[in-house]
C-alpha cells in the first residue's frame, strides 16, 4: 500500500497522455531555480515524453510555468531526433510534460534530454533512470553549453542519479566566493573566483559520476545502451577560397588605388593642420589594414583579403567623402547618394530567382547585408540631424560599402546556381526556427546571469522585425549570429586561461571542418561556410601570435558561423565526433563511465592538467569575462 501511494502521483502524471497509441518514456533532468534572494539552486524535473502517429505537432505542458519558454527547444529536439534517426517527423506528434517543484530556468538546457527522450520513444527503447543530463541540443546534433552546472549536479544527486552527463568542455566551472571580515568594527568584503573541476568535485562529495558528452549519439548510448549509426565522416575535406581568387586580386588593386588617390587629394587640399593630421591618421590605419590584406592575398586567403579590403575601404571612403563636404547640403547629397546605392542593391538582390542551396545561402547573406546597410544609413541620418557630420559621413560610408557587398554575394550566388528553385516558404520556416531558438538562448542567459547580453537581445529584436517585414533571409542570419554568440558566451564564461580557450577553439574548428565536409559530401558547395572558416583562421593566427583574447573569441565566433551556415537548409547536418564507449546493445544499460570500474577505457573528457597549465589571471570575476566576451564578439567586420 505504501509503495502504491508513493507511485500514484507520478503514475497519474505519466498517464495523462493524449494519444491512445505510441511509446512513452519517463526521465529526469536537472534545472535551476532562483530563490527569493536571487540565489541559483538546483532542482530536478520530471519529463514524460510520448511520441505517437500524428501530423508533426509538438505539444509542451509545464508545471509550474517555466521562467523560460521551452516550446522552441522542444521543437528543435523533435527535429533533431528525426534527423538523427532518418525519420520524417511530420508523421508523428510529440507530447512533452514537464513537472518541477519550483519555477525553473529551463529552456535550452533541457534540449539534449528531450532529444534523447524523443529518440527513445520513437524506437521503443528503455531509459536508465539513474542517468541524467544537462545540455542544449544544436541543429547538427551536438550538445551545446549551459550554465549552472554545479547546481544541476547537486539536483541530479538529490534524486539518486549515478551518472550525470554534461556538455563537452564544461567540466571546469568558475564560482564566486564572498568572504566577510570584521576588523575593528569595519566590515571588509572580499570576492574571489574559484575554479572547480565538476568531475572531481561531484565524485568526492556525492559519489556522482560526471561525464562530458559531445553529441546526441553519445548521450543516447549512456541513457539506453543502444548505438545510433553515425553519418560517415568525409575522408577528405578541402576548404579553400580559391573560387574568390580573381575577385580578391581585383579588389585589392582597386582598393589600393583608391587609397593612393585619396592620400594625394588630402595632401593637395587646403584643410587645416588639425583636420589634416586627423584624416592622415585615419588613412594610416587604412594602410595598415591593406598591408594585412596583401599578406592574406599572398597566403591564398582570398576571403580574408576581401574582408580586409572592405574594412580599409570604409575608412578611405569616410576620409574621401569628408573632404568633399563643406555644407549641410553636401552631407545630405552623400546620404541620398548612399540611399540610391542601397535601393539598387536591394532591387538586384530581391529580383533573383534562387536555384539550389549554395545560391540560397549566398543570396540570404546578401539580403542580410542590404538590411544592415539600411540600418547604418538610418544611423547616419540621426547623426546628421544632431549636427554630427563626421559620424554621419562615417556611417554613410559604411552603409555604402555594405550595400556593395550585398551585390557581390548575390552575384557569387549566381555563379553557383544549380538545382531546383527554392521557395520563399523554406527560408521563412527556417528563419522562424532560428529566431525562436536564438531568443530562447538569449533569454536563458539573462535569466541565469542578468542583463549581460544587451547586444544579443537587440539582434533578436532586429531579427523579429525583419521577419515581420517579410525579410526572412535577413531574419535568419541575424538570429543565427545571435545564437552563435550566445553559445560562445556560455562556453567561455569566466575563463581567461588562454590555454583552455585555445583548446575550445580547436574543438570548434574541428566541428566547423566536419560540417563543411558533410555539406560537400551532400553535393553542396558551402561557399559562405568556407569563407567564414578562412576568416576565423586569420583571427586564430593573430590570436596565437599576440595571445589576444579578443582575436581568439572572434575566431571562435566565425568558426561557429561556419559550422552553422554549412548546415543551413540541409536535412542531414549532423556532426560526427569521437566514438562512444562499447557495451551492451539491449535492454536498459548498466551505467558505463570512462575509466570506471567496468573496465572501459574510452574517454571523452579533457584531462584536468590541461586546465592547470599556463593559468594566468583566472581569478577575475565573471562580470569581467562577460565584458571581454561582448567586446570580442563584436569585432571583425566581415565582407
Amino acid at each position: 500500500m505504501l509503495v502504491l501511494m508513493l507511485a500514484l502521483p507520478f503514475a497519474g502524471f505519466a498517464s495523462a497522455q493524449c494519444p491512445a497509441e505510441g511509446h512513452t518514456v519517463v526521465l529526469k533532468a536537472p534545472a535551476v531555480s532562483k530563490t527569493s534572494d536571487g540565489q541559483l539552486v538546483g532542482v530536478a524535473t520530471d519529463f514524460v515524453i510520448t511520441v505517437a502517429p500524428g501530423s508533426g505537432h509538438v505539444y509542451v505542458e509545464t508545471w509550474p510555468l517555466a521562467q523560460v519558454d521551452m516550446q522552441a527547444s522542444a521543437r528543435l529536439a523533435a527535429q533533431t531526433a528525426g534527423k538523427v534517426l532518418g525519420i520524417d517527423m511530420s508523421k508523428y506528434d510529440v507530447f512533452i510534460q514537464i513537472k518541477a517543484d519550483a519555477p525553473i530556468i529551463g529552456g535550452p538546457s533541457a534540449g539534449g534530454t528531450m532529444t534523447v527522450g524523443i529518440i527513445a520513444a520513437l524506437k521503443g527503447w528503455k531509459i536508465n533512470p539513474k542517468v541524467m543530463m544537462t545540455g542544449m541540443i544544436n541543429p547538427d546534433g551536438t550538445i551545446g553549453p549551459v550554465g549552472g552546472i554545479l547546481e544541476k549536479a547537486s539536483a541530479a544527486h538529490s534524486v539518486g542519479a549515478k551518472l550525470f552527463l554534461i556538455p563537452e568542455g564544461q567540466r571546469i566551472q568558475y564560482v564566486q566566493q564572498t568572504q566577510k571580515k570584521e576588523i575593528g568594527g569595519i566590515v571588509e568584503i572580499n570576492t574571489k573566483t574559484e575554479k572547480v573541476d565538476v568531475i572531481k568535485y561531484a565524485k568526492e562529495r556525492w559519489g556522482l559520476q560526471v561525464v562530458e558528452v559531445k553529441d546526441i549519439y553519445q548521450a543516447v548510448y549512456y541513457f539506453t545502451g543502444h548505438r545510433i549509426p553515425r553519418p560517415e565522416v568525409p575522408a577528405y575535406t578541402k576548404i579553400d577560397t580559391s573560387f574568390l581568387k580573381g575577385d580578391a586580386i581585383e579588389d585589392y588593386q582597386n582598393t589600393t588605388e583608391y587609397y593612393r588617390t585619396v592620400v594625394r587629394n588630402l595632401k593637395d587640399s587646403d584643410v587645416s593642420y588639425e583636420t589634416y593630421t586627423t584624416l592622415m591618421a585615419a588613412l594610416n590605419q587604412a594602410q595598415g589594414i591593406l598591408n594585412e590584406s596583401k599578406k592574406a592575398l599572398d597566403d591564398g586567403m582570398y576571403y580574408t583579403t576581401l574582408s580586409k579590403d572592405f574594412q580599409a575601404r570604409i575608412i578611405i571612403r569616410h576620409v574621401d567623402w569628408y573632404m568633399k563636404t563643406s555644407t549641410q547640403e553636401d552631407v545630405q547629397r552623400l546620404l541620398r547618394y548612399t540611399q540610391n546605392q542601397i535601393n539598387q542593391s536591394e532591387e538586384f538582390v530581391s529580383g533573383l530567382q534562387i536555384r539550389g542551396i549554395t545560391m540560397l545561402q549566398a543570396v540570404a547573406a546578401a539580403q542580410q547585408r542590404v538590411e544592415e546597410a539600411k540600418s547604418l544609413l538610418d544611423s547616419a541620418w540621426k547623426y546628421y540631424y544632431s549636427g554630427d557630420y563626421w559620424d554621419a559621413i562615417g556611417d554613410a560610408a559604411y552603409a555604402y560599402e555594405r550595400a556593395k557587398t550585398a551585390v557581390f554575394w548575390a552575384k557569387l550566388g549566381e555563379r553557383f546556381a544549380k538545382g531546383d528553385v527554392i521557395s520563399r516558404e523554406t527560408v521563412k520556416t527556417t528563419a522562424r526556427e532560428y529566431i525562436d531558438e536564438s531568443n530562447l538562448i538569449v533569454t536563458y542567459i539573462e535569466s541565469m546571469y542578468g542583463n549581460v547580453a544587451g547586444d544579443l537581445q537587440s539582434s533578436i529584436q532586429q531579427a523579429e522585425q525583419y521577419y515581420e517585414d517579410g525579410k526572412y533571409s535577413a531574419a535568419l542570419f541575424t538570429a543565427m549570429e545571435a545564437r552563435v554568440q550566445g553559445q560562445v558566451f556560455l562556453d567561455t564564461l569566466g575563463i581567461t586561461n588562454m590555454t583552455v580557450l585555445f583548446d575550445k577553439l580547436a574543438e570548434m574548428k574541428t566541428d566547423a571542418r566536419t560540417a563543411i565536409g558533410l555539406a560537400q559530401k551532400g553535393g553542396i558547395k558551402p561557399i559562405l561556410a568556407m569563407a567564414y572558416y578562412e576568416f576565423a583562421e586569420s583571427y586564430e593566427k593573430s590570436a596565437r601570435e599576440k595571445n589576444d583574447i579578443n582575436d581568439l573569441q572572434t575566431a571562435m565566433i566565425f568558426y561557429q558561423y561556419a559550422r552553422e551556415t554549412a548546415g543551413l537548409f540541409l536535412g542531414n547536418s549532423t556532426s560526427p565526433s569521437a566514438s562512444v564507449p562499447s557495451g551492451s546493445d539491449t535492454g536498459v544499460p548498466q551505467i558505463i563511465v570512462p575509466g570506471g570500474s567496468n573496465g572501459s577505457t574510452t574517454s571523452t573528457t579533457v584531462p584536468a592538467s590541461s586546465e592547470a597549465s599556463g593559468e594566468t589571471g583566472w581569478g577575475l570575476v565573471a562580470a569581467v569575462a562577460i565584458g571581454a566576451f561582448l567586446v570580442g564578439a563584436l569585432t571583425g567586420k566581415k565582407l
